[in-house]
């Protein structure tokens, strides 16, 4: 019985210490490990990808510069917002910007900024804007740590005894296997599969960091018009799948613009 009361007593000081909210959206969320945990982890998933001998990583051509340049632009911006709004607390990122040669229609961030554009996304992308988009896209879901909400999902799921068990030992490699899960196996990385509603909030942060690092929001709508193009009568890409059908998200960013459009200054 002991045993058992404190059990409950652990959970219930995990529940009351891992709530947050979501810079910008403002959404509370439960998370129950620690961002310590997750970006090491997932820092180590990225260094295993990078070092794999599947991967090419392009370097020192006018693309990969690229990403690296509007990854650096995104940074620094969502940075700046954080520390002006007492988030910097919350936040430890280190961040890496790399372009893989790939055909997949693709891009990702990991937890704490570690960042993935595959080179079959680039023919959509375009140009900066478009680029910006996607990658300010897949950063929202970091920011809004949509990763260590899953991975505490999974601790529930799994059992509350489990839970605590995972969560106080601080187990590297148990986060290691989870995050190499979700994005799937090393050497053939693929998009975590967020739900709809996560989908919809990376979007709209997304929107607003673009906006924050200098880029016109009004041109992601383009972006993902031509996105929307691009998956008529071909197999739909990975980056498209479980998201939002096309006419939801472009009207519900179109919606966001006014929102985004109060944080972009002209560079």
């Amino acid at each position: 019985m002991k045993k058992i009361y404190a059990v409950i007593l652990l959970a219930s000081a995990i529940i009351l210490n891992s709530c947050s909210s979501v810079p910008i959206t403002g959404r509370k969320q439960f998370i129950a490990v620690s961002d310590e945990q997750v970006n090491q982890s997932a820092a180590q998933s990225y260094r295993q990808l990078l070092s794999d001998p599947k991967t090419k990583v392009i370097n020192n051509t006018a693309d990969a510069q690229r990403v690296k340049r509007i990854g650096g632009r995104l940074a620094s911006a969502i940075e700046r917002y954080l520390k002006d709004n007492g988030y910097a607390n919350n936040y430890n990122f280190k961040w890496e910007f790399n372009l893989i040669e790939s055909k997949e229609v693709n891009a990702w961030c990991m937890p704490g900024g570690k960042v993935a554009v595959y080179s079959g996304i680039l023919p959509i992308t375009k140009d900066d804007a478009g680029l910006a988009t996607v990658m300010g896209h897949e950063i929202g879901h970091a920011i809004a740590k949509h990763s260590a909400e899953r991975i505490s999902q999974q601790y529930i799921a799994q059992g509350l005894g489990s839970a605590i068990g995972v969560a106080a030992s601080g187990s590297s490699s148990a986060l290691v296997n989870i995050i190499n899960q979700s994005y799937g196996t090393v050497g053939q990385l693929a998009l975590l599969k967020y739900s709809r509603g996560q989908e919809t909030e990376a979007d709209r942060l997304g929107l607003t960091f673009m906006a924050m690092a200098g880029y016109d929001p009004h041109e992601a709508l383009t972006f993902w018009k031509r996105m929307a193009a691009q998956g008529g009568g071909q197999q739909q890409s990975e980056f498209l799948s479980t998201h939002p059908s096309d006419e939801t998200r472009i009207a519900n960013i179109q919606k966001r613009i006014p929102e985004a459009m109060k944080y972009y200054i002209k560079q």
